[in-house]
């Protein structure tokens, strides 16, 4: 097995980024371009169909989630957006998008791809899917699906001889983790709480 040059670049671009999400710092979107961007062509090398096309999707969520955190302020009070549980009336919508994106990515796998891999990777690229729309709106349990999207691919991701970037995905694990708590310190308390 070789070393490979952008498997160790988009390790510590996503260390980078990682740090920045932990931190709610608007600059992650840069780094949420920049890293996927490199993502595409290591993915694609390696067989990882679907991160390769998840990849090119992280590039366009993460010019959506600095558009958000950069401009969108709250209604009332021109404020930054802020740290939220999900309302409830959006689990129904997210678990349909997450079993249909699920759905589409594995047929297209199996369909158009030689992949080994198709129920993994349709898998973690569907949750990561629903992952970044909801870090992107700012929900404490975004953190919550990266848990389990990050684990998944760290097992992958050794499987299919990306050693740094499982090294990386089980790092993001256990930041997962941490996050998760430091946003539930940091969120603001909605009305969907009160309830």
């Amino acid at each position: 097995m070789t070393l490979d040059w952008l498997d160790i670049l988009t390790t510590i671009l996503g260390l980078i980024y990682i740090l920045l999400e932990y931190r709610a710092s608007v600059w992650l979107w840069l780094f949420g371009i920049i890293m996927p961007a490199l993502d595409i062509y290591l993915y694609w090398s390696h067989g990882l169909y679907g991160d390769a096309g998840m990849a090119c999707y992280y590039v366009l969520a993460a010019i959506y989630g600095f558009a958000v955190w950069k401009f969108k302020k709250t209604r009332n009070t021109h404020e930054e957006l802020p740290i939220i549980k999900m309302p409830r009336d959006k689990y129904l919508p997210v678990a349909v998008c997450f079993f249909l994106a699920w759905g589409v990515t594995y047929y297209i796998l199996i369909r158009w791809t030689n992949s080994t891999v198709p129920l993994q990777d349709s898998f973690t690229n569907a949750l990561s899917f629903v992952g970044m729309w909801a870090l992107a709106r700012k929900y404490v349990e975004q953190w919550l699906f990266w848990i389990v999207v990050d684990a998944v691919c760290s097992v992958l991701y050794i499987q299919k001889g990306i050693p740094f970037k499982a090294g990386l995905y089980g790092l993001y694990v256990v930041i997962a983790v941490v996050g998760y708590f430091k946003w539930m310190k940091m969120r603001k308390i909605t009305k969907y709480e009160k309830v």
